[in-house]
């Protein structure tokens, strides 16, 4: 079943994951009012799944493995890999979840995933793109060990990322959405004063380097 954008984020918003009307300081570092808290979701393993069948429903390529950056990502990995495996009824086509290592700035496959990579057709997993840097990341750790990314997919893409942007063929997102950013300097919400939002996002990091919450 594909889903509607309205029951994707109904179900976001069923879990909490779809934070409003607040003051989120993104990893960019840019600051904004919405937020979709991808750890709200994974406690909910119904929901998880749901939104993981929904997006193996939405790509029309095979992979032949699953990669997702850790740790945010390992979960993802989980399931999209479960359901692409169970396709087909009475097969089980046994498509190996995996995950990247982020290791200083960089992402590094190993743990023996290396060699289950090389020479296979993968699918890179994130829950929500913002600038697709860890993505990007994700994605020259599967070339490094000869693997071929052959499409993306996410569960949210709220930063406007293309495929081409990421250097892949294919991106699919459940969802797709544009939050309003704004620079440090530029944030009208540190204008008005309106307390940093510290329970996600970076506010706790920026409190810490400005040593106040507004």
């Amino acid at each position: 079943m594909i889903r509607s954008q309205e029951e994707i984020l109904e179900i976001l918003a069923r879990v909490g994951a779809v934070i409003t009307n607040s003051h989120i300081v993104y990893t960019s570092g840019k600051h904004g009012s919405a937020y979709v808290n991808k750890d709200a979701i994974y406690p909910h393993t119904r929901e998880t799944s749901d939104l993981c069948q929904t997006l193996a429903n939405l790509i029309p390529l095979a992979p032949q493995a699953v990669v997702a950056p850790a740790v945010g990502g390992v979960i993802l990995s989980q399931w999209v890999a479960y359901h692409f495996s169970s396709f087909w009824p009475g097969v089980w086509l046994d498509i190996p979840a995996l995950y990247a290592d982020k290791v200083g700035e960089e992402f590094v496959i190993k743990r023996g995933y290396e060699k289950i990579v090389s020479g296979k057709r993968v699918l890179v997993v994130e829950d929500v793109i913002n600038t697709g840097g860890s993505v990007v990341k994700t994605i020259q750790a599967v070339r490094n060990v000869g693997g071929e990314v052959i499409t993306v997919g996410a569960l949210c893409n709220r930063g406007g990322v293309t495929a081409d942007g990421l250097g892949v063929p294919y991106l699919f997102s459940l969802l797709n959405v544009t939050m309003d950013a704004w620079l440090e300097a530029e944030c009208p919400l540190c204008v008005q004063g309106i307390p940093i939002n510290t329970s996600v996002g970076h506010g706790v990091q920026f409190i810490a380097r400005v040593g106040k919450s507004s």
